[in-house]
C-alpha cells in the first residue's frame, strides 16, 4: 500500500542472529531496518567494554550488520535507525563514518545524546531529583549504592527529528526499544506530540517486533502450530497513517504469524495495561486484534494519553560480586545428601554468616527408577554473594573442590572452580523529562528537541482497567464451569510468556477463545497462582485484565531479587516461569478439553 511504512527488526537483544539485517534486506520491500540491542544487563556489558577502551560502549557487532547492507539500504531508500550506541553512540557515528568511507559510500549518518545522565547525576539529586527505586521506595543517595551507569529513556521524536533533516542512519543509546518504531512512523506521517492515539499504536507496533523472531513463533508456547524453526523470519510491520498496522515476515521464512504469536509478544515485559513510554500512555486494553491469515495480524483501534511527564531511568550500581558451583547428587536419599554437602562445604568456608548473601536450591531431578545413569542426577546449585571479592572467588569454588573426597558418596559437580563475577545491580527509577535534553547531531551541528508536557487529564474517575487485583473483576459464568471434570496440564490449553522487569517477573496467560478465557479468567486469581506455584507464594502479586487479548497478566514483585546481573536465582530473567505453570495439572471442565 503506497501509504504504509514498512518497518523491520533485525535484532531483539545484543547477540541476536548476525545474518538477519541482510535476510530483511534483500528479503521483500522494507523502508526502514531497524534494531534493538540493549537491556539492562547490556548496559552493564558495555559499561565494563568501555571501563577497557574508552572508546568502546556500543555494540560492535552492528558494524558488521552495516558492512552488509549499507550499500543496498542507500541503493533502495530504507533508513537505518538503531539504539546500538548504548553508552557511546557518537563514538558508533565515528565508526560508521569511517566504515561508509571504506565502503565507498556517503550516508548522512546521525547520532542522539542525552541520555546518559552520569555527568549530571549529582546536580540532579541537589535539585530535587531523588532517583527513587521504583519498588524498594528508596532514595539512590541513603542506599550507599555507588552508580556506574544513569541512562534515562529517550523518546521517538529524536529519531523524528534526525529523519527530517535527511539521514540515512540515526544511531542513539538508551532509545526506548519500541520508540525505534514510533519515531520512524511519526516522520512518515509527521505526526505530533499530541496524536497520542496514533503514537500509542505505534509504540504498540514497536513493542511487538522489538525482541525480534519473538513475535513470529520464537519462545511460543504452542510449538505445534509453528510450520518450521528453520530460517525463523524476522517481524515486519506495516505502520499506516491511522496509527493501526500489519505484523508480518517475509514471505518464504520460517515461523509463524498469528493471533497467538502477536499476543505472547504483547504480553511479554508488561506491568498493568496501561504501557508507559516517554511520549505517551498506551492502552494495551483497547487495542483490537484480528488474524488475517497468511502470516498477517492487524491491530487497530490503540488508545493512547498523555504521557506522565517523566521517564525510567536505567541505574546499575556494583553491589558486589557473586559466584555459584553446582553439585550432582545421585540415586538415593537425595535431601540427606545435600545437607551433608552444604554443612561441609560452608564450614570449609568459616560459615554462611561471612558471605552477605547465600543462596542453596536443590533439584530433585532423579527418576526413582532410572535407566541410565544421567536420569538418576538431582542437582543442588550453592550461590554467595558478597563486597568482598576475594570471598567468593577462587577461595570459594576451591572449598567446593576440597570437600570432593570427604563428603557423600557420589560427588562430582556440573565444571570446574569458577572465578567470581560481578554483582550488578539494577536500580530503575524515574526523573522529570524536564532534564532531559534529547539532541540530535548530525552533518557536525547539533538541535536540541524541545520536551512538551502536558496537563494530567481530568479524572473520570476510579479507572478499573488497570487496577491490580487477586480476584476477577467479573462474576464466574456457569457455562464456563459446568459439567463433568477432566485433569489437564494448564499449558494442553493455555499459553504463556514471562520475562524480567529489573527485580521484579511478569507472567501473561491467554486463552484461544472466549470460552477458554470464560474458565481462566475466574479460575487463574492470585491465591490460585500462588497454590499452583508454591515457590512464588511469599511475594506481592498483580494480576491485570485484558479480556481483549483474551489474557492476564501477573506482575511478581521482587522474585528476582536486584535484576539479572544481581540474582542468584538459576533463572534471572524468569524467562522459564510461564513454562513451569504450563506443566502444572488442573482440573477442567470436559467440555474445554481439547
Amino acid at each position: 500500500m503506497k501509504d504504509e511504512l514498512i518497518i523491520a527488526n533485525c535484532s531483539g537483544f545484543y547477540g541476536d542472529r548476525l545474518s538477519a539485517a541482510k535476510e530483511l534486506v534483500e528479503g521483500g520491500e522494507i523502508h526502514v531496518l531497524t534494531g534493538d540491542y540493549l537491556a539492562e544487563l547490556t548496559m552493564a556489558l558495555l559499561f565494563r567494554m568501555k571501563l577497557k577502551d574508552p572508546d568502546k560502549g556500543y555494540v560492535t557487532p552492528f558494524l558488521s550488520q552495516m558492512e552488509q547492507v549499507m550499500a543496498a539500504c542507500l541503493e533502495k531508500g530504507i533508513k537505518i535507525v538503531a539504539n546500538a550506541g548504548g553508552l557511546n553512540p557518537q563514538g558508533l557515528a565515528k565508526e560508521l563514518k569511517a566504515l561508509s568511507r571504506t565502503l565507498g559510500l556517503n550516508p548522512v549518518i546521525a547520532h542522539i545524546h542525552g541520555d546518559d545522565l552520569m555527568p549530571t547525576l549529582a546536580d540532579l539529586q541537589a535539585a530535587g531529583e531523588a532517583f527513587r527505586h521504583m519498588d524498594k521506595n528508596t532514595d539512590l543517595t541513603s542506599s550507599g549504592l555507588q552508580p556506574l551507569t544513569a541512562n534515562a529513556y529517550l523518546g521517538a521524536f529524536g529519531i523524528k527529528k534526525a529523519l527530517d533533516l535527511g539521514a540515512d542512519i540515526v544511531v542513539g543509546g538508551r532509545i526506548a526499544d519500541a520508540a525505534l518504531v514510533a519515531g520512524p512512523a511519526a516522520w512518515k506521517f509527521n505526526w505530533k506530540e499530541t496524536d497520542f492515539d496514533r503514537l500509542a499504536g505505534a509504540y504498540a507496533a514497536g513493542h511487538i517486533i522489538e525482541c525480534g523472531t519473538q513475535a513470529t513463533g520464537g519462545n511460543y508456547s504452542f510449538m505445534d502450530e509453528i510450520p518450521s524453526y528453520k530460517n525463523m523470519g524476522f517481524p515486519l510491520a506495516r505502520m499506516r497513517e491511522d496509527g493501526s498496522f500489519v505484523i508480518t515476515k517475509h514471505p518464504g521464512t520460517g515461523g509463524l504469524v498469528s493471533r497467538g504469536t502477536v499476543t505472547a509478544q504483547l504480553l511479554y515485559e508488561i506491568r498493568e495495561p496501561a504501557y508507559l513510554t516517554p511520549d505517551v500512555k498506551v492502552r494495551f486494553d483497547t487495542l483490537a486484534i484480528q488474524d488475517l491469515g497468511h502470516d498477517q495480524v492487524l491491530i487497530s483501534g490503540v488508545k493512547g494519553e498523555a504521557p506522565t511527564g517523566f521517564t525510567k531511568v536505567c541505574i546499575n550500581t556494583l553491589y558486589g560480586f557473586k559466584n555459584s558451583m553446582t553439585v550432582v547428587l545421585t540415586g538415593l536419599d537425595i535431601e540427606k545428601k545435600a545437607g551433608i554437602v552444604e554443612d561441609i562445604i560452608f564450614g570449609l568456608l568459616g560459615g554462611k554468616h561471612r558471605f552477605e548473601k547465600t543462596d542453596v536450591q536443590l533439584t530433585r531431578s532423579g527418576h526413582p527408577d532410572p535407566l541410565t545413569n544421567d536420569e538418576a542426577f538431582s542437582y543442588l546449585r550453592i550461590s554467595v554473594m558478597d563486597k568482598d571479592k576475594t570471598k567468593v572467588g577462587k577461595l570459594f569454588s576451591s572449598a567446593v573442590v576440597e570437600a570432593a573426597l570427604s563428603t557423600i558418596p557420589g560427588f562430582t559437580l556440573t565444571g570446574p572452580p569458577s572465578g567470581e563475577t560481578p554483582a550488578i545491580l539494577h536500580w530503575p527509577a524515574l526523573v522529570s523529562l524536564k532534564h532531559i535534553r534529547q539532541e540530535v547531531v548530525i552533518q557536525d551541528q547539533g538541535h536540541v528537541i524541545e520536551t512538551r508536557f502536558f496537563p494530567p487529564p481530568e479524572d473520570p474517575g476510579e479507572d478499573t482497567r488497570s487496577k491490580p487485583g487477586g480476584e476477577p473483576a467479573r462474576p464466574p459464568e456457569d457455562t464456563a464451569q459446568a459439567g463433568p471434570l477432566t485433569t489437564i496440564a494448564f499449558g494442553r490449553i493455555f499459553a504463556t510468556r514471562s520475562g524480567d522487569k529489573g527485580g521484579n517477573a511478569n507472567l501473561g496467560v491467554w486463552a484461544k477463545d472466549e470460552k477458554g478465557f470464560r474458565f481462566l479468567n475466574p479460575f487463574l486469581t492470585v491465591k490460585k497462582l500462588k497454590e499452583l506455584l508454591p515457590d512464588m507464594a511469599g511475594f506481592d502479586i498483580e494480576r491485570y485484565e485484558l479480556p481483549n487479548l483474551l489474557a492476564l497478566n501477573f506482575y511478581i514483585k521482587g522474585v528476582l531479587e536486584d535484576g539479572v546481573a544481581a540474582s542468584l536465582r538459576s533463572d534471572p530473567q524468569a524467562k522459564t516461569l510461564g513454562e513451569y505453570l504450563r506443566a502444572k495439572p488442573i482440573d477442567i471442565p470436559e467440555s474445554l478439553k481439547p
